[in-house]
């Protein structure tokens, strides 16, 4: 018995910011947001049923760093196109409450539920309290905050809610459409520090200031954020949209788990996916992007290879990951006219409930029968076979209930 993918629905985050074209205009961005996802499961799978194979393989190319990448360049280029399209900073945000935390919430109280019941954690809380942990998860910037994600996939998750801030802050300013610069700017930071030496300890901020009390300000400065910047007052969207960018920029330059060049680098690479649909858009041109995407390039390959971190082997994994990520999405880009396979699409619909459930798989397999000495291909495609049905049912009664109440509540407000 077989559970067939779904289709991608008519929601915002699938249409055109242009037109009103339905799934198929922007089908290539779900169908790398399918081969992103298969690429961040392997990575995490190949752990527990693959253990040979993934030990050669690393070196020469990190699957999950090219997978979360791919996911960085989609969430660029559809993200600020979803803000520009609604022009209203207070429905944006509804959309990505509705859209990201419904799932999220489902994954977190099944994590505490085993945690609480004396099973093998998933993931430790690094010795903090049950209030803290959650109050950092709020926000969506733990990782940025000193608090391990309960999730481990849900790093990339504060990096994105960085960028979030960013893009309004930009947005509330009239500089929104300055993508390409901001990019070269950010990559180009990266690889200024990477020359000066500039190397910061994990979470240094908090070491500094405390875990609890950067959490609280900066749960207090989101919501100063959101709440300025969806107002009808100039003044206050300007402030609650500078507030939002600083805080996000300094927690990456300041607080982050991965070293200061590459959380600049992710930064850049969203943005370099939003420089492509503004040349799509006839908002840029297609020239001024490539030089973009050049600048880009060089500097991420010049920060990972002058980096004193690592070994030369994974050093040659990142950046080849990053340059595939960039063929992809190019290769993506200059497909998006043509009808791609039905059930690549479907996995991308489904991409978002892959990425948070399957650690969850895997570390109930961890828990009973622990990781395999040898390669085992059955147990690798025994694993894609319960989880994509899984995911199917998560989407379907977690995911699109949730969008469904956003939608909701996004028409009664327009109505009021």
């Amino acid at each position: 018995m077989t559970t067939a993918l779904p289709a991608p629905p008519p929601s915002l985050e699938h249409q055109s910011p242009a037109s009103p074209a339905g799934p198929s205009r922007l089908g290539w961005l779900d169908a790398l947001r399918g081969i992103a996802a298969l690429a961040v499961v392997f990575d995490h799978s190949s752990l527990s049923f693959m253990p040979e194979f993934r030990r050669e393989l690393m070196p020469v190319f990190n699957t999950g760093r090219y997978g979360i990448m791919v996911f960085f360049l989609v969430s660029g280029y559809i993200i600020p196109a979803s803000l520009e399209r609604r022009g209203c900073v207070r429905t944006f945000w509804l959309g990505r409450v509705f859209r990201l935390y419904p799932l999220l919430i489902a994954v977190v109280a099944v994590v505490l539920a085993v945690q609480l019941s004396g099973f093998p954690a998933i993931r430790g809380s690094g010795g903090q309290s049950i209030v803290t942990v959650a109050l950092a998860h709020v926000t969506l910037l733990q990782e940025l905050l000193g608090t391990p994600s309960l999730v481990l996939v849900l790093w990339t998750l504060s990096y994105e809610m960085a960028f979030y801030l960013v893009v309004v802050g930009l947005f509330t300013i009239g500089q929104h459409r300055k993508s390409a610069a901001a990019a070269v700017i950010l990559a180009g930071s990266a690889a200024v520090s990477v020359a000066a030496g500039v190397v910061l300890p994990v979470s240094a901020l908090s070491g500094t200031v405390g875990t609890g009390p950067l959490i609280a300000l900066a749960s207090a400065a989101m919501v100063l954020t959101i709440c300025c910047a969806s107002t009808g007052s100039p003044v206050l969207r300007v402030f609650g949209g500078m507030v939002g960018a600083v805080l996000a920029l300094v927690l990456v330059a300041c607080n982050g788990t991965v070293p200061l060049w590459e959380g600049l680098v992710i930064l850049a690479l969203m943005f370099l996916g939003t420089a492509v649909y503004r040349a799509g858009n006839g908002q840029s041109t297609w020239r001024h992007t490539a030089c973009a995407a050049v600048a880009v390039t060089i500097c991420a390959v010049v920060s990972v290879c002058r980096q004193g971190d690592g070994t030369h082997s994974t050093r040659t994994g990142w950046v080849v990951a990053f340059l595939l990520a960039l063929v992809t999405f190019g290769a993506g880009l200059a497909l998006r006219h043509r009808r791609l396979p039905r059930w690549l699409v479907g996995l991308g619909t489904i991409s978002y409930s892959v990425y948070l459930v399957h650690p969850l798989l895997l570390g109930v397999w961890y828990g009973l029968i622990g990781r395999l000495r040898h390669d085992n291909v059955l147990l690798e495609i025994a694993f894609y076979a319960v989880l994509l049905p899984l995911c199917v049912l998560t989407y379907r009664f977690i995911e699109t209930p949730g969008r469904q109440w956003g939608r909701k509540l996004l028409r009664r407000g327009g109505a009021a």
